[in-house]
């Protein structure tokens, strides 16, 4: 059985400094995805689309190891694209009118033909409230700006600001605020949260 780290393979994509912010080219990468809105903190709806991310990402996995290809692989990190329809909302921190697509990257080697086995197993097994919203999509980010931010969400208005002068200063912002979450927040101190921060650019 061969073992794949995707986040070693795609070392320049999952582990930016956090020190300077550097351009990344994104290439296409299938995700599932689910929309939602709201304050991450307090909506139900957030908490049952991430619930519904990991049961299908963990259900296709096991599959993947068990079957055929006999692939075993860490399962990807939660990422997040954020944004508001008034742009002044989305600074000021009233994130209640936040707009958000959460998601989690799936291997080349998943298709959708796969996608709809696991989507019927947790559906039967658990059947997680969101698990309706769940849709399997390629996305393209193309050229990007990031860096990794270390510490609290809370604190994360600096770092981003970063990436932002970094992109000013060569062109303009495009798409959506992305972020990339690599720490279990259950059991990391806030100070040691790894967060990658990472912004379209053109």
């Amino acid at each position: 059985m061969s073992k794949i780290d995707f986040k070693k393979e795609l070392k320049h994509l999952y582990q930016p400094s956090s020190k300077e912010v550097t351009k990344i080219n994104v290439p296409p990468t299938q995700y599932l995805m689910v929309d939602g809105h709201g304050d991450p903190n307090t909506s139900p709806q957030y908490v049952e689309a991430v619930e519904a991310l990991y049961a299908v990402s963990y259900a296709i996995k096991f599959m993947v190891k068990k079957g055929a290809l006999a692939i075993d692989y860490g399962v990807m990190p939660l990422e997040g694209l954020w944004w508001a329809d008034d742009p002044a909302s989305f600074t000021s921190g009233d994130k209640s009118k936040w707009q958000w697509t959460m998601m989690i990257a799936q291997p080349p080697f998943v298709t959708p033909q796969l996608i709809e086995q696991a989507l019927a197993e947790v559906k039967k097994k658990k059947n997680p409230a969101a698990i309706s919203r769940l849709r399997f999509e390629c996305y393209a980010e193309g050229e990007c700006a990031q860096i990794m931010h270390i510490g609290p969400f809370s604190e994360e208005g600096p770092t981003i600001e970063k990436v932002h002068q970094f992109i000013d200063a060569l062109g303009q912002r495009v798409g959506k605020h992305h972020e990339i979450y690599l720490s279990d927040i259950r059991k990391a101190a806030p100070a040691k949260w790894k967060t990658i921060i990472r912004q379209p650019m053109k």
